[in-house]
């Protein structure tokens, strides 16, 4: 199901929105907000929260472009939207002694913006669309629009990493075998750019609790490998009790499934057969 939102302004081309959309953030805002003023008056007009207002003022002139707002934009305005108004909240609470009046415009943009938030919220509960309740059940523990989810991914229809990592994550509390599932299949069809190797973790976490620790080690590894994290040397070798030949095939095989994952050749790769010998 698809949002309506009516808009009575003239609508411009998709050309303009990608023209605009190339140049810096600072340019895009001002042009945006110059050409759409009603996009950004309810707005403070200081530099605080200069990333969170920028994004909020893009999404919106993006539904501004779009007759009929799909889910997914309309999940976008909520998360920006409320990231905004989580910033604007900290910056309404910081007195400024030589100009007042700004602190008193960053205090009634928060009060709109939390308005405007608690509407787009109730306006969106029972949607049936798959990314508004996906924000109804992450962002406000809503178990009707969690059974939605849960339901849609069993019949197959979310592919969006985000969705699949969520319930992955849900079912690693009940369901180990799901939860594996999930993240094998994030690994074989997420894109470099959209892979997360916090799911790495979540694969480690998954064998580390039906006692395969080698597979916990690799796992960990690669992780350690795709991120800035570390990992204690001691506590790493203590999984496969300090067997160093082990720890090297393993950190051998853990370096291949990185090299993978980075060039989003997993699926097909030998690797994945190793460590998913069930998968289809």
């Amino acid at each position: 199901m698809r949002i309506k939102f009516v808009i009575i302004t003239p609508l411009l081309s998709v050309l303009s929105v990608f023209t605009l959309f190339g140049c810096d953030n600072g340019v895009n805002t001002t042009t945006i907000c110059k050409n759409n003023p009603e996009l950004c008056d309810d707005l403070h007009r200081d530099s605080w929260c200069k990333y969170e207002k920028a994004d909020l003022i893009k999404q919106r002139y993006v539904l501004k472009n779009s007759p009929s707002p799909s889910g997914e934009q309309v999940y976008q305005q909520l998360i920006n939207l409320e990231n905004y108004n989580k910033c604007i909240e900290l910056a309404a609470g910081v007195q400024h002694i030589l100009h007042p009046e700004r602190t008193n415009d960053r205090a009634k943009a928060f009060g709109v913006s939390a308005q405007n938030l608690s509407q787009l919220q109730a306006t969106t509960k029972n949607n049936p669309d798959i990314y508004l309740s996906f924000y109804h059940w992450t962002r406000l523990s809503d178990v009707q629009a969690q059974a939605r989810v849960i339901q849609a991914e069993r019949a197959g229809k979310i592919s969006d990493p985000l969705i699949l990592a969520q319930l992955a994550a849900y079912y690693q509390k009940s369901d180990n075998q799901k939860a594996m599932t999930l993240y094998f299949n994030l690994l074989e069809t997420t894109s470099p750019e959209q892979f997360n190797p916090d799911w790495l973790l979540g694969l480690a976490s998954l064998y580390q609790q039906q006692g395969d620790l080698e597979k916990t080690y690799l796992f960990s590894k690669a992780n350690v490998l795709m991120t800035d994290n570390t990992a204690s040397a001691q506590k790493m070798s203590a999984l496969v009790n300090g067997n160093k030949q082990l720890e090297a095939v393993l950190t051998e095989q853990a370096q291949t499934l990185v090299v993978h994952l980075n060039r989003g050749d997993y699926a097909s790769s030998d690797i994945r057969q190793q460590l998913h010998p069930n998968a289809q």
